[in-house]
């Protein structure tokens, strides 16, 4: 069942410009190939406000924050629109309890009062409304003036850091039972929204292959930042935050004096003086902008996935495992979530401990052209186009249901 030309407004925790490819904007790329695609970006805290001033992010917003009339930044992608909001109060540092949940409605009503206008103003007439992962407006959909024809939560990861399960526990439970279609990005995670709205699937993230696949390039320099390192290098590309195995990295450290081990990424302000990241043979690279991906990939003699094995990382479903086997890098990581053997096949090193990760490094280093190749169509069977065919085939079905249930 096909997905066309209809309207789409997705309300996200992701920002539009953020420095990592994410799942929600990359999904709201792809639908707006052959749908009207509004992406409302999250919206910037008066705390925002102030701290990110004359930084390019704060510049591109502020001619929108206050302006309904011009709320709205004209994407390259004609059929994508990114939505700008006013600044809301920062709220998620008070209690949970009565005074908190008062504070939402205000954020939500302040949201809710920009999307009003523009649906008015842009004369939507029906829409499908999709809540990614901002669970922090739980109820925000109930204040739209013209009700979306279908409402769907699209839940990217577990909610882990202490500041997100403060208040975004009892949120997303009031979210999910709220929505009619919920899509996970992994079984765990499926498994769970089930027990409260039945009407859930699982969709896997994939990755834009087609940028990742520039490392094999032999035109394409390797990234600046690598330059002074020698090899051979072991690459991580993401966040560096409490997903990542400290414990396991500290001990790959000690038993591979002869590597470097690079981390690509920002790092949470809790993780930035971890005694691991104190071993000689390891370099913090910071944040680099996702346009440099192939570049950086280019320069990692392997890549990994170091993360910790727990009840939470059981339901993580990372995008750069696709985007490491779309650049051709031999790719090792440890054994956090069993439904990734079947996405990778024999394709991947999957690790149960720091002996086994230790000897799959060794290995990799050993690359030969037939198991590049075998990476390559891997990735090839996990990109975006497969999957956001999943996702419209998913709303089409669902929006026809529940117009024959209406009818």
């Amino acid at each position: 069942m096909e997905l066309k030309n209809r309207h789409i407004v997705i309300f996200s925790q992701m920002q539009f410009d953020s420095r990592l490819e994410s799942t929600n904007y990359t999904m709201a790329k792809h639908l707006a190939k052959d749908n009207y695609v509004y992406y409302v970006d999250r919206p910037y805290t008066w705390k925002d406000y102030i701290q990110f001033k004359n930084t390019p992010g704060y510049k591109a917003r502020k001619p929108h924050f206050f302006s309904p009339k011009n709320s709205f930044i004209q994407t390259e992608i004609p059929n994508l629109k990114i939505i700008i909001t006013p600044p809301v109060p920062s709220i998620n540092s008070l209690p949970e309890g009565a005074v908190y949940r008062l504070a939402v409605k205000v954020n939500e009503r302040i949201v809710a009062a920009r999307l009003n206008k523009i649906i008015k103003s842009l004369k939507i007439k029906d829409y499908i409304f999709i809540n990614s992962y901002a669970f922090y407006y739980p109820t925000m959909h109930r204040l739209l003036k013209l009700k979306p024809l279908l409402k769907v939560y699209h839940c990217v990861d577990p909610l882990i850091e202490e500041y997100q399960i403060r208040h975004g526990l009892i949120s997303e439970d009031i979210l999910v039972k709220d929505m009619d279609l919920v899509i996970s990005t992994s079984k765990e995670l499926r498994n769970a929204k089930a027990k409260l709205n039945p009407n859930s699937y699982f969709v896997p993230n994939a990755a834009d292959i087609g940028h990742s696949q520039k490392a094999l390039d032999p035109a394409l320099p390797v990234a600046d930042i690598l330059f002074d390192i020698p090899k051979p290098i072991i690459g991580y590309f993401g966040n560096i935050e409490r997903r990542i195995d400290y414990n396991l990295l500290t001990q790959l450290l000690e038993q591979n004096p002869d590597k470097n081990f690079v981390f690509v990424g920002p790092v949470g302000k809790d993780y930035e003086n971890n005694p691991a990241f104190n071993a000689p043979n390891i370099f913090k690279k910071g944040a680099v902008p996702y346009e440099q991906l192939p570049a950086v990939l280019k320069g990692f003699d392997v890549a990994i996935i170091p993360f910790k094995k727990d009840d939470v990382s059981s339901s993580i479903f990372p995008l750069k495992l696709f985007e490491y086997l779309g650049s051709g890098r031999p790719v090792v990581i440890t054994d956090f979530n069993e439904d990734l053997e079947e996405f990778t096949g024999d394709s991947v090193y999957i690790c149960k401990n720091v002996d086994e990760f230790s000897a799959a490094l060794n290995l990799s280093l050993n690359d030969t052209p037939f198991l590049q190749q075998k990476r390559l169509k891997i990735a090839a069977q996990n990109t975006w186009e497969h999957r956001i065919t999943e996702i419209k085939s998913l709303l089409a079905t669902n929006l026809n249901n529940k117009r024959k249930v209406n009818f």
